[in-house]
């Protein structure tokens, strides 16, 4: 393995204060701001950022009085509902991450991984370290959570559009499974073709989809307007009061209002952060509440109507076509959920949390549009598991909560982080603030906590079985790099001993890959040890994996020439970015560095893995180690090196 996570140099990690988590890196990525780009990027976000918080209004105000938690739907209920609704967007969605928490982006880039490396680029710099295995370890388990919300969605969000059949009539209550499912397993099977074609349409498709969540509820806020004082967040405090425990176990459903967040911050990268301001603003937010008003007004009209409120907004001749545009704002929710954890996987494999996969490219124009075959397929087993086994969206709310609830916790105390050690925030300042934010999502993460018996097992399941070979592999690639360190020589070492016994040297290049741009490669030893020759020029090519999303071109990659026709070459790549041996070899031969690729062979070290019970990992995880090793990507194919000039030496490690 030849990439390793490293800090970086003092020329190539020269990262200015605008573009580390404070306002500027952004316009770096995405050009200069004006309102009619701020308003395309808008657009597509709609279709993107927006699709999961945009399909809740199909069970959120259901689950909050027909949910195992639920409460009667009377009229000081319903208010009281309303109101926590209301201070959820405004509160987590519009001041959190909107305006907080999507500051900390990373040269542009969000997401938790995102906002970790931040952390981490920053405190290595640091004389103390102390924090920072509880941030690591924080920051991995909420990646970890985000996988199971990556299953929940697609599954609930699909099944709770088909379910509007049953308003229109009972003929179809035996096939919403049957058709959900078909619906289900066709996402999957498409996204080997990438969203390219399709993506132009969501945003305009969303629209649509936002502009009727706003009409459906004028139609009936228009016949009850009193239902607007639900904005009073005295309601709100009302409903705690008259119901006492139920009451605050209803903030199980009112959360599912704002799930989606996570996932918006994730995809900043995509759009930029005004542009996403934009949309919540100016569509989002308004629709949704309309929506979830006239909702409400529909239920101190018709208690009755709990049973199902969105579809029931609409009058009888708009269902057929509302089922149809639901389920289409339900697959691109899903599509947007399932794009996310391809992207999350890619920045894990970077920073050196998981094994390589293969990652293919679905667009030229587009290098974030990327497919994970392998995991594709291990999110479809997952979603029609789920469905199989819930067979209701309100049964699959019961699972929805707990691992959101949980990452909006961690994403916090990250921000509370970086706005002290990076913003330097006064802690007068910072804790107030951070406080109010946990104060909220506490009550929500409590609330959510009582529904693990009744499917919110299964996320945290999700998230600790991914945890678990995260963090595995991390520390087992950890182990494996010092056991091969301590095989190695100085490079310096070698160099010198050439001088009594010289090598015979044969024509051409020889390119050595290895994970430790200081040693001598093991695959150099075991070529000189077997075969005792060496090429006339000799590359030991190390590939770097930052702590940062880009890595600027010009900084891409150094050439240092050595003795003897040595040549050490690093090439360093973000997180967000794929690595390839094409483009390191373009750069190289930029820098003056000659070859032929013809006459050129690339020597990889593969290594067989034997657990054992020396100190280090127990020996179970040495054995998911070695095959998770064992599984991974070969280099060969990962870093695009041309099969037919590769040589392969092997050796065995134990562990």
């Amino acid at each position: 393995m030849a990439v390793a996570p490293g800090p970086l140099s003092a020329k190539a990690g020269l990262v200015k204060a605008t573009t580390t988590g404070v306002p500027g890196g952004e316009e770096a990525r995405h050009g200069p701001d004006t309102f009619k780009r701020s308003a395309l990027l808008a657009l597509g976000a709609l279709g993107i950022v927006y699709g999961d918080i945009g399909t809740s209004p199909l069970y959120a105000l259901r689950e909050c009085f027909t949910g195992p938690h639920g409460i009667p739907p009377t009229p000081a209920n319903v208010l009281g509902v309303l109101s926590l609704i209301f201070w959820s967007l405004i509160t987590i969605v519009s001041v959190k991450y909107l305006l907080f928490v999507m500051k900390a982006d990373n040269r542009g880039e969000g997401g938790i991984l995102a906002m970790m490396a931040l952390v981490m680029q920053r405190q290595r710099g640091q004389p103390s370290h102390r924090s920072r295995p509880v941030l690591i370890t924080l920051g991995i388990f909420g990646a970890a959570l985000l996988y199971g919300d990556g299953i929940i969605t697609p599954a609930i969000t699909v099944l709770s559009a088909v379910e509007g059949l049953h308003v229109a009539t009972s003929v179809f209550d035996p096939y919403v499974i049957p058709i959900a499912l078909v619906i289900l397993v066709g996402l999957f099977l498409v996204q080997r073709h990438g969203t390219a074609d399709i993506g132009a349409v969501f945003g305009p498709l969303m629209c649509v989809w936002f502009l009727t969540l706003a009409g459906l509820g004028v139609k009936e806020l228009v016949h009850n307007p009193a239902v607007l004082g639900a904005l009073s967040p005295w309601h709100a405090v009302q409903l705690f009061q008259h119901n006492h425990l139920h009451g605050f176990l209803v903030l199980g459903g009112v959360f599912l209002v704002v799930t989606g967040c996570e996932a918006l911050y994730a995809d900043m990268g995509h759009f930029g952060r005004k542009p996403i301001q934009l949309a919540w603003f100016s569509m989002v937010l308004p629709a949704l509440m309309l929506n979830y008003l006239g909702q409400g007004a529909l239920l101190l009209r018709d208690a009755s109507a709990a049973r199902n409120p969105f579809f029931l907004l609409a009058p009888s001749w708009m269902l057929y076509p509302l089922v149809a545009l639901a389920t289409v704002a339900g697959v691109i929710a899903s599509q947007a959920l399932i794009s996310g954890v391809f992207s999350l996987t890619r920045q894990a494999m970077q920073l050196g949390y998981s094994p390589r996969m293969e990652v293919v490219h679905t667009s030229a124009e587009e290098m974030g549009q990327i497919y994970l075959p392998g995991l594709n397929w291990a999110l479809l087993v997952g979603v029609v598991a789920l469905v199989l086994g819930f067979r209701s969206s309100s049964a699959l709310a019961s699972a929805y909560g707990i691992a959101v609830s949980t990452a909006m916790v961690i994403t916090t105390c990250m921000a509370y982080v970086v706005a002290r050690e990076l913003w330097n925030v006064r802690r007068w300042v910072a804790v107030p603030v951070v406080g109010l934010f946990l104060v909220v999502e506490l009550a929500f993460f409590g609330a959510n906590a009582v529904k693990v018996a009744d499917g919110g097992w299964f996320p945290l399941l999700m998230a600790v079985v991914v945890f678990t070979l995260m963090t595995t592999w991390k520390r087992g690639r950890d182990i494996l790099a010092a056991k091969l360190r301590a095989t190695s020589i100085p490079l310096k070492q070698l160099l010198d001993s050439f001088g009594d016994h010289p090598p015979v040297r044969v024509p051409g290049t020889a390119i050595f890959m290895t994970g430790n741009a200081e040693g001598t490669p093991p695959a150099l030893l075991h070529n000189l040890k077997h075969n005792k020759v060496l090429h006339e020029q000799v590359v030991l090519l190390t590939i770097l994996s930052e702590e940062l999303p880009h890595v600027p071109p010009a900084e891409r990659v150094e050439v240092e020439p050595l003795e003897q026709g040595f040549v050490r070459v690093v090439a360093r790549y973000g997180f967000m970015e794929n690595p390839g041996i094409p483009d390191v070899l373009k750069r190289c031969r930029e820098k003056g560095l000659q070859f032929q690729l013809m006459g050129t062979s690339f020597f990889l070290g593969r290594e067989t893995l034997i657990p054992t019970k020396r100190p280090g990992m127990a020996v179970w995880r040495e054995s998911l180690f070695a095959w998770m090793s064992r599984n991974a990507r070969s280099a060969t194919s990962y870093f695009r090196i041309p099969p037919n000039r590769v040589v392969e030496l092997g050796a065995q490690v134990e562990l």
